[in-house]
């Protein structure tokens, strides 16, 4: 019988797409039943959402969930232009 390969992988992205406002990130790592990982995505009222998530096979999946936003600012077209 075959050992089963010891799961050990590590994997990023990041899309920043300012024209459909898709703007996302995450981060994964895994070293044999250990999970840790992140993501973030900018929601579409200005927010963003930052997930913390871990696994391993004696705890099970969790998940930290934080909103925030102080990230953003958004700009209303009031430049001081005035003729």
């Amino acid at each position: 019988m075959k050992t089963p390969a010891y799961p050990k992988y590590e994997f990023g992205y990041k899309v920043e797409d300012p024209h459909t406002g898709d703007i996302k990130s995450q981060h994964e790592h895994r070293d044999g039943d250990v999970v840790k990982g992140y993501y973030a995505l900018h929601q579409p009222d200005g927010s963003v959402r930052h997930v913390d998530y871990h696994g391993d096979k004696h705890s099970g999946f969790h998940a930290d969930v934080k909103h925030s936003t102080h990230h953003i600012v958004p700009h209303h077209g009031h430049h001081g232009h005035h003729y």
